[in-house]
């Protein structure tokens, strides 16, 4: 008896209290960003010019997959190239530092407002984008981190006023880290201080949106920073040897997306980075899990005052047939 009182003690608690699930199915993804992202926008407008093949694979900024296919396999879903507006190249303007016929973030999100009226509310939304208006510096001087969270700031406000209820919003990882940087400590230091400002400012800001924008929107920050740190701190245990260099090599003197690369003379499983600026697919797929579980992730929402009481009465209830029952 005393057992089968208890058990039904928890079972109402759970049943009162039930884990809120943050992962859902989603219908589909929608991307919004630059050459992390871009699943074969920049190669179909240049006619297959860039990304070349071989070196880079089917569009992609990498020699395979990106962390956005990762994540839509991981998902079930079958990614559906159309709904991927990343450009390589984009800013979080209205600029492309790759080609400047291409959009830049804001053209991306009003591109999709105009050709979806109704978005579907049930599709998970990605936007990251950032790191060019940081690249801009070696042609329009020094960027402004807050000009650059404010234009992400709009991005997904729109997407929210558009119909848009869940959205990952994807910080940078330490650019003073990244090969096209990382040779000399002065340019370092510079794209250190520029992503460190960024990611605080930016996390500051999705804290304030989460509140202003209410329950029913959810947003997810991702952090490509930390994870970068932890696979550079420790590259033996993501099974990288080289995560300073990058695999292959262009031309940095002007660092755009139309600059040819270097035949391959690596082994791309050993490297973090294909090129200056992008991952390989195997740091790709860490992003994607990294996606993947952060959508996986679970909370318990705080129970209201009054089934707060009924739990505790519930709880002292079966506490006090307890101690009859012992006594």
């Amino acid at each position: 008896m005393q057992r089968k009182i208890i058990t039904t003690g928890f079972l109402l608690l759970f049943l009162m209290f039930p884990l809120k699930v943050l992962a859902k199915d989603y219908d589909n993804i929608y991307v919004f960003g630059d050459s992390f992202s871009d699943t074969g926008n920049v190669f179909n407008a240049t006619n297959g010019i860039i990304p070349p093949n071989p070196t880079y694979y089917n569009g992609r900024f990498s020699n395979g997959p990106n962390w956005v296919d990762y994540l839509a396999f991981n998902l079930g879903l079958t990614l559906n190239l159309k709904n991927n507006f990343a450009f390589g190249g984009a800013t979080t303007g209205t600029e492309n530092i790759g080609l400047a016929t291409l959009p830049g973030l804001w053209q991306q999100i009003n591109n999709f407002v105009a050709a979806n009226k109704t978005p579907d509310p049930n599709a998970l939304y990605i936007i990251w984008a950032g790191t060019n208006d940081y690249l801009s510096y070696f042609f329009d001087g020094e960027p402004n981190p807050s000009n650059t969270v404010a234009n992400l700031s709009t991005a997904l406000t729109s997407l929210v006023a558009d119909g848009a209820r869940n959205i990952m919003v994807v910080n940078l990882p330490d650019l003073g880290k990244l090969p096209f940087a990382n040779f000399t400590s002065q340019r370092s230091n510079l794209f250190n201080t520029f992503s460190s400002e960024h990611n605080s400012s930016l996390n500051t800001e999705l804290q304030v949106l989460s509140q202003q924008l209410g329950p029913d929107i959810n947003i997810i920050e991702l952090n490509v920073n930390s994870l970068f740190d932890r696979i550079i701190a420790a590259p033996g245990e993501f099974g990288f040897t080289n995560v300073t260099n990058s695999c292959i090599s262009k031309d940095l003197s002007v660092v755009r997306i139309d600059v040819p690369t270097q035949q391959v003379f690596c082994d791309p499983e050993e490297f973090l980075f294909w090129d200056e600026v992008h991952p390989t697919t195997t740091a790709h797929k860490l992003i994607g899990e990294l996606a993947f579980s952060a959508l996986k992730s679970v909370a318990v929402p705080e129970p209201s005052v009054e089934l707060g009481m009924l739990a505790y009465s519930i709880l002292g209830a079966v506490s006090l047939l307890k101690r009859k029952r012992t006594y």
